[in-house]
Order: structure tokens, then sequence, then C-alpha cells
């Protein structure tokens, strides 16, 4: 079996608390800001600590060399309900005026480096205008995803009416935080056979579900299990950076594994899972014991059933490698992507560059038409013919020819003939849950599990998260839906996190995506399943526009290009249980939700 790191021995268990090197200060908070005592575990014997009876953390300041103060601006300058972004001459940094109130933090978001200042700023917390990731303005912490760490806090003082902030050096050009988190100095007395958390899956639900333990204070065994061969990486970008190596997209280094005892077991495959035993089965007849169990093994991308599929450059993208051996092979050649899914269509785009011809096949007659309705559907039809994209719509693969054991051609069933020398396949995934059919985990009829608020499974113990999910949407009703986003399985994890820990947290998140082509981005927020009407605000040729999906007279999704940050501004008002009624977004006046919130 492989493993990103060896399997350890049976030693006595040793607990500390470890702060991340580069930032000593924590307000240790829940998610809804209340304080909660930690517990952790020593020689087998667990005691809660409140943050009252905690070690003495050090002033983050004891460097005076790493610290700047400066004044930034008058009492006067700053609304209730605003914000601004601050230079303190070495950095800078977001202040906020809240209910009579100053705050300080980093100003770009951790994700991928937005401009806070820019987003949304509602009850206590700023979203960001790219992707949505929310942070708690009093503390710094991450409260909806995607993104892992947290922004830096900064001491606000007021002399003379005049708003001063101190600093560190370091925080400022790092603009980011990672949250304390719990560590085993050495692992308890199990054999490598036996674990307290099992977590099935690498991806971005089974990484922060990890972490979230470790920043809870769990201070028992965790493992991690992937049958890829690289540690828990950015799969986003596999289809948007289709050049980028995995060490170059890893969401965590391996020193930060090794530093809190998260263990990774790469090439690792589950063949099936005995609930009633709680034994987990490997592929290569390893066996282990688990207490609990997270599941999150994602999707598996679908294939053709033609003649040629297994011809070695028709390609489904899974992992950087096969992103890399698509760019490979498409460099000045002819590039077929079957499928006008958001992988399909990201493909497309990034190879226009690099590729001779650009291909893409697809059964509908329009991209996007399910999700984003006709007319979005077409503009983005457009920009992508304006950049030399052919598209053959209405029509399916009948036949992939080969030549000297190589793919040549493309035949589709319209009788057209595509040359191809690399063909990407972007027709859907399914969820990768052959495994548990013997498990007693219930499955749907498609091959999805069903879990409650808390990302319980059927069976106690047993929590599942991420694409393999269906799961009650809350702004929805809480009808059971699969919503295979980036950022719902980083919340999903943490949900899961926090349930094996008896808190009795239910998932209350609105999703939220992001697709980027030829530079320019859509923003999504919402589920816009049996939308029935959409209602488009702004000039769609222009590629400027806002779409809100209806149903009945409700608008339950929305969608946006160069119109920030319209789409965070309606995440937050669906995140705080309000309805926007279609009437609201008919009139051609939506001046109320352009505006950055209060």
């Amino acid at each position: 079996m492989g493993g990103c790191f060896s399997k350890p021995k049976p030693v006595e268990v040793k607990v500390e608390v470890v702060l991340p090197e580069k930032e000593r200060e924590k307000e240790e908070m829940s998610p809804n800001g209340k304080a909660s005592p930690l517990a952790y575990k020593a020689n087998g014997t667990t005691r809660l600590y409140h943050h009252e009876e905690r070690p003495i953390v050090l002033n983050p300041y004891t460097n005076p060399k790493d610290v700047v103060e400066a004044s930034v601006c008058h009492v006067k300058d700053l609304e209730n309900g605003q914000m601004r972004e601050v230079d303190l001459g070495c950095g800078k940094a977001l202040l906020v005026k809240q209910n009579g109130e100053y705050y300080a933090m980093g100003h770009k978001c951790p994700h991928y480096g937005a401009p806070l200042v820019k987003g949304v700023l509602s009850k206590g917390r700023v979203r960001c205008p790219w992707h949505g990731a929310c942070f708690n303005i009093a503390t710094g912490d991450i409260e909806d995803f995607p993104g892992l760490d947290g922004l830096p806090k900064f001491q606000v003082k007021i002399e003379k009416e005049r708003v001063y902030i101190r600093a560190s050096k370091q925080a400022l050009l790092s603009q980011r935080r990672t949250k304390v988190m719990a560590k085993c100095i050495a692992l308890s007395n199990y054999s490598t056979a036996i674990t307290n958390i099992l977590i099935i899956g690498a991806g971005p639900a089974g990484l922060v579900c990890a972490e979230t333990l470790r920043q809870e204070g769990f201070s028992d065994r965790i493992v991690m299990c992937t049958s890829e061969k690289n540690l828990p990486y950015d799969r986003s970008k596999l289809s948007k950076s289709m050049d980028s190596q995995a060490e170059q997209i890893f969401l965590r280094s391996k020193e930060f594994f090794h530093t809190y005892d998260i263990e990774v077991l790469t090439e690792t495959q589950v063949v099936s899972v005995d609930t009633k035993n709680k034994i987990v089965m490997f592929k290569d007849g390893f066996r282990m014991e688990y207490n609990k169990l997270l599941i999150a093994t994602g999707s598996t991308p679908k294939t053709l059933t033609c003649k040629g599929k297994e011809l070695d450059n028709v390609i489904t993208i899974r992992t950087p490698e096969d992103a890399n051996k698509v760019v490979r092979l498409a460099s000045s050649k002819n590039a077929v992507i079957v499928g006008a899914s958001f992988l399909g269509m990201e493909v497309a785009a990034y190879l226009c560059e690099k590729a001779h011809s650009v291909s893409v096949v697809e059964l509908e007659n329009i991209p996007f038409k399910k999700f984003l309705g006709e007319k979005v559907g077409l503009a983005i039809m457009k920009m992508f013919e304006n950049n030399r994209v052919k598209f053959y719509m209405q029509t399916e693969v009948s036949e992939l020819r080969e030549q000297e054991g190589k793919l040549k051609e493309v035949v589709l069933k319209s009788g057209k003939v595509l040359r191809a020398d690399v063909c990407v396949i972007g027709i859907g995934a399914s969820p990768t849950t052959g495994f548990l059919k013997q498990s007693g985990v219930a499955l749907d009829s498609r091959g999805y599990i069903p879990v409650n608020k808390m990302m319980q499974t059927n069976i106690p113990g047993v929590f599942a998260a991420g694409d393999v999910v269906t799961f009650p949407l809350a702004f929805r009703n809480n009808k059971k839906m699969n919503v295979p986003h980036w950022q719902m399985a980083h919340m999903q994890g943490r949900i899961a996190a926090l349930n094996m820990l008896a808190q009795g947290t239910e998932i209350n998140t609105v999703p939220y995506l992001w697709t980027a082509m030829f530079g320019k981005s859509i923003r999504y927020a919402g589920h816009g399943e049996g939308f029935d009407d959409v209602i488009i605000q702004g000039d769609i040729d222009e590629l400027k526009f806002v779409a809100f999906y209806t149903r009945n007279d409700e608008v339950i999704a929305v969608a946006s290009m160069n119109y920030d940050p319209i789409v965070s501004k309606v995440a937050e008002i669906m995140a705080s249980g309000k309805t926007i009624r279609k009437r609201d977004v008919e009139t051609g006046d939506i001046s109320w939700l352009t505006g950055k919130g209060s």
C-alpha cells in the first residue's frame, strides 16, 4: 500500500497545542462567534479546556521590529457599514466600521487574492466578491468557503479622533492566518491498522474535515486515504490552468500534514466497507479499523461507449497528470472536446492559444442551456466562436478512429469527420460509491449517498460529504439535492467534522461557483434546478450582465459577468433566509442589490 508517510509504531500519546509559526494570537471562537471548550486527549484521558484555562498565548508583537503602527483615517471618514483599504506603509489592511466599532484585518481573500473592499459586508462578516468566501470581521476566521485560511487580525485604537492600526509586518505580507490546531506529538497506543477517524478521499471535503477536527481540539489519530498519488490539490484548476504541476496546486504542503499529524495514505484504494465491524478493506488486502468514517470519494468521469474509447489519446481529466498530458498532445495539433460541460468548455478555452484547432461536440443545441439558460448560453457560445472554437451541436460521437494505435479522427453521428490528435471527454461524472454496495450505507437510484443536515448517513458514525452526497438544501426548502461545487465540498467537510465531535451543527450555506474562460469569469450563486424564467439586466452582448433565475415568484439563483459584487450580495441575502421576489428584479432598477450592503 502506497503512502505519503510511513506507518507509526504504537507509542504512548502526548499532546500539545500548536500555534502557527507566524501567527501567535487567536481569539478561539466557534462559527457562531461564541467561545466553546476544546477537548484534548492526553495519555488516554480527555479533558475539556475552557479558554480561560488555556496556556497563555504570547503577545503577537513580541518583536518590535516586526510591528508597524499607522494613522489611517479620521473617525468621521468611515460611516457604519463601510469598508476601506488602507495603507500602513509596508502593507495594506481592510478597515471596517460596523455598529460603531472599527475592525482591521487582511485586505485580500486568502483563496485567490480578491480585494475584499469590493466584497459585501453584512452582519459581522465580509464576503469575497470573486468566489464567495466569508470572513468574520471580529476574528478573521473563515466562515464560508472556498479556501482554507482565515484573515490576519490587526489592533485598532482611536486617539484624538484618528483611527490607528497596529499590525505585524509579516501578517501584512502574508494576508492569511491558519487557525490554532491541536497536535499529537506521538500517536496513541494503536496498531497501524486502527484509527479513530478514517477519511476516504483527499479532496476539499476530506481535507477540511481533518483540519476542522484539529482546530476543534481533536487529538487522536486521523488517517486520510486516496487512490491518487498526490497530496490534496486544487482540482478546480485542472481545466483552468492545465499546465500546472501537482506540486504547484497542492492545498497544503507535506510539512503541514506532518506538523498536525494528519496521515495521508496515497495510491490506496478502498474496495469495501464493513460498517457492522467498522473495518475498511483496501485493494492490496490491508484492513483498517475505524471509530468514525467520512466518505468523500468524489466523482468519476463518465466515458464514451463507442469504438476507440480506449485509445491512448482519448482522455478524461481527473488528475494533474491527465491535464498535463492533454496540453502536451494538443500543442499545435487538433483537439476535440466531447461535451460542453464546465470542464469541457474550460479545457476548450485553455487550449485555444496552444492547439492548431479546437472543436466542441455537444448533444444539446446550446452550451449550458439547462444550467444558465438559452440567452446566456448563446452569449458564451459566441465568445468561444470569436476565439476560433468550432461547435458541432445536437450530435454525438459514433466512432474514434485510430492510425498506428493513436487517435486520428472523431466520427460524429451527423456524418461529420473531425481530425483529432487528442480528444477530451467532458460529459459529466458519476459518484464514486461502487465500493459501498455491500456496506449497508444507503445509496439512491443514481448511486449518491443521502445524508441529513449534519452530513450523517443512515449508519451511526458514518458521514459523507462532497460530490457523492445528496443533502437537504436549506434555502430550497430542504429539498435533497446533489450540489457538486468546490465551495460546497469544503463546507460539508467542516459540518461532518463538527458532528463527529457531537456538536449538532447543521449545514446552512448557499451554493457558490465560478468558471473562467478567455480571461472572463462567470460567478453563480444559488441552485437554479427547475428554473422557469430568466430575468437579465445589463448588456449580455457585451458580456456585462446579471441573470436572475426564477421559479414561480422566487429568485433561486443568479449568474453574472463583469457585474461584481452582485452575486456575492445575492448569496448573502439568500444566506440570511430572505427571499428575493421575481418582481424585485424585473423592474430594471437593481441598484438596491449593487451596493456593498450594511
